[in-house]
């Protein structure tokens, strides 16, 4: 019944089973909405819920902007 919901063949839906990395992260994603935690896999995904991620954006921000000199008129 899992195979049918996944549309995927019985081998590969076995091979999700044991965790096999081979399988493409959409047979995943599909067993994981079959059982109703796909949810789960959009907070994951969220990258608001990165923190080393966000840290890193922090890191890369300008530290000092300076105001763009405006050009004398004449």
């Amino acid at each position: 019944m899992m195979c049918e919901r996944l549309a995927v063949a019985k081998t590969t839906y076995l091979r999700v089973e044991k965790g096999d990395p081979s399988v493409a992260i959409g047979g995943y994603a599909m067993a994981l909405f079959a059982l109703g935690l796909g949810a789960q896999l959009g907070e994951l995904a969220d990258p608001q819920h990165d923190d080393q991620g966000l840290a890193f954006d922090t890191q890369r921000l300008p530290q000092r902007v300076r105001a763009r000199k405006r050009a004398s008129t004449p």
